[in-house]
């Protein structure tokens, strides 16, 4: 048996064609026309991840808000218990005045609903 009648090709079979030869490339639309349902699913796909991202993000900014709903419910809670705090001081202030015209005044500003 001789090497150049075995199964594997010659070189001559793999050799590329010339310049002359060679079709120019496609351009972006021409290529799209040829592979329109590959176009196609890499248009769906990158819109699916595009708004999968934005899904995402929106989630965290979600969580980040009610964070921050819970810590401006804390905040309120202590400032509502501060303001109670200097009414009372307030109006024992003024109460400890010879005058109740203060004393008086601070508790109908505070205490008339």
């Amino acid at each position: 048996m001789s090497s150049s009648s075995s199964s594997f090709p010659t070189a001559a079979a793999h050799s590329t064609p010339t310049t002359a030869g060679r079709t120019p490339p496609l351009g972006l639309f021409a290529n799209a026309k040829k592979h329109k349902h590959g176009f196609i699913q890499l248009f769906t796909m990158s819109g699916i991840l595009l708004l999968s991202l934005r899904s995402l993000g929106q989630k965290y900014r979600i969580h980040d808000l009610i964070d921050d709903t819970s810590s401006l419910k804390q905040e309120k809670v202590g400032l509502s218990l501060r303001m109670e705090s200097i009414k009372r001081e307030l109006c024992r202030l003024a109460s400890s005045q010879p005058s109740n015209m203060f004393s008086a005044r601070l508790e109908k500003l505070f205490f008339e609903e």
